[in-house]
């Protein structure tokens, strides 16, 4: 017989195992740090996972359904099934504060609060994340990734990836 904190220590050994997946792009983020992990259910012996793109057409969400199935498979469950889940979309509200740190140690701005107006005018400050200086200018709308904008610092002349705000 399961009992519920059989049940609950279950779903949470099949959450910690789609959790340790890291995103191909920024392998230094897991999905759980992204956001994009949003649901583990358990019905008998199967598990869904649900995930949400970061944006509509992103290419790594069929190497992160793999990943995941895999892990999962790994941590013992055999009827593993991994849904997107498009609504509501995807926001970098959702990335963790550790994951915000562990962009900025890799070298990426991360995202600022998606309530900026400053933005939508044109008159964004990034804080560069090698020396913290915010004397820093676009140089491009793409960067190594659909996600990230290009941009450079004039403090320390380096340039770097901006995780843009969706």
């Amino acid at each position: 017989m399961v009992t519920v904190t059989d049940d609950a220590a279950l779903r949470q050994r099949a959450w910690d195992a789609a959790a340790s997946v890291v995103d191909p792009e920024i392998p230094v983020l897991s999905i759980a740090d992204l956001g994009v992990l949003r649901d583990v259910v358990l019905d008998g012996d199967h598990v869904e996972v649900a995930i949400t793109p970061t944006y509509s057409g992103c290419p790594a969400m069929n190497m992160i359904a793999l990943e995941i199935e895999v892990a999962l498979e790994r941590a013992g469950f055999q009827h593993a099934k991994v849904r997107t889940v498009l609504s509501p979309a995807w926001t970098t509200d959702w990335l963790t504060e550790d994951g915000r740190k562990k962009l900025r140690a890799y070298g990426i701005a991360p995202p600022q609060a998606s309530n900026s107006r400053r933005a939508l005018f044109g008159d964004q400050t990034v804080a560069c994340p090698q020396c913290g200086s915010d004397k820093t200018e676009l140089l491009s709308e793409f960067g190594s990734t659909s996600c990230k904008a290009l941009w450079r610092c004039k403090a320390c002349r380096e340039p770097f990836d901006y995780f843009k705000c969706h």
